[in-house]
């Protein structure tokens, strides 16, 4: 197989992406694009010559039949400034390569994440996991704002004190908020980035790592932007239904009830209510 060059992701090699209010992304490096997708797709039969059209088809049938491997042999490398609290989150995604700084041979920097006053909320009354969708008065935000704030600053001129009195570093961090910012590089292939980012992108995911996950999107497209419209045709913007739920679907069309109920019906009509959205 001939080297994969995709000039637009040439462009944004080591452009930092900005993410929440001090993080970012940027593309370290890449290997492969679309033309690798299509490369290892037909090794069994030689690459011949095809069009621009005919590859992008090949690729919309490969992801629409979940033909995973040729998306494998594409991958991207990134480098990212988050948020602990957003990285636990992130590092449960476990078919990626990740190298993170390390607070016991660094000095952390006084760098923690402050949500915008919009962002701040009240817990949802129906999510156990998340946030209401309603923010709160900015006055009252702007006083939770505060005192995150000063309980960062107070946590962190404790470490510094802890180690300007010569406390191991490796201790003296333990008492640092995990609003606190860290760095990783996290190398990932197409494949399993498209199933973090199916995720990550929901509306239910938390706000924070969602933002991440639309950068890193953006960056995808530039390296294999056929198959990140493939992806968006049928994962992100796809409704997918259960065999129940596919039957209700028969019922509406014949004007009857759905014959759901309970949450079964409120995750259909969910679904319906996305569906239109979309």
């Amino acid at each position: 197989m001939a080297h994969c060059v995709v000039p637009e992701a040439d462009n944004i090699l080591d452009r930092e992406f900005p993410v929440l209010d001090k993080g970012f992304v940027r593309l370290v490096d890449y290997l492969g694009g679309d033309a690798r997708i299509v490369q290892a797709a037909r090794v069994s039969c030689g690459a011949g010559t095809k069009t621009l059209r005919e590859d992008a088809a090949l690729i919309d049938y490969l992801l629409r039949n979940e033909h995973t491997s040729p998306f494998e042999q594409v991958v991207l490398t990134f480098h990212v400034k988050l948020p602990i609290f957003v990285a636990r989150q992130w590092i449960r995604h476990r078919t990626a390569r990740v190298n993170e700084i390390s607070g016991r041979y660094s000095v952390m920097k006084d760098e923690y994440y402050i949500p915008a006053p919009e962002d701040v909320a009240a817990q949802s009354s129906d999510n156990k996991q998340g946030r209401a969708s309603e923010a709160m008065d900015p006055v009252e935000a702007d006083g939770i704002i505060g005192r995150i704030a000063a309980g960062q600053k107070a946590a962190h001129a404790v470490y510094l004190d802890l180690i300007d009195s010569g406390v191991a570093r490796e201790l003296a961090r333990i008492g640092l908020p995990l609003s606190l910012y860290t760095e990783w590089y996290w190398q990932i292939d197409l494949h399993n980035l498209f199933h973090f980012l199916t995720l990550r992108m929901d509306a239910h995911a938390q706000l924070e790592i969602r933002a991440y996950a639309n950068a890193i999107f953006g960056i995808a497209r530039a390296v294999a932007p056929a198959a990140c419209a493939s992806f968006e045709r049928h994962s992100l913007n796809a409704v997918r239904f259960s065999s129940d739920e596919f039957g209700a679907l028969q019922n509406l069309l014949r004007g009857e009830h759905p014959g759901l109920e309970g949450k079964d019906l409120e995750r259909f009509e969910e679904k319906l209510a996305n569906g239109r959205q979309r």
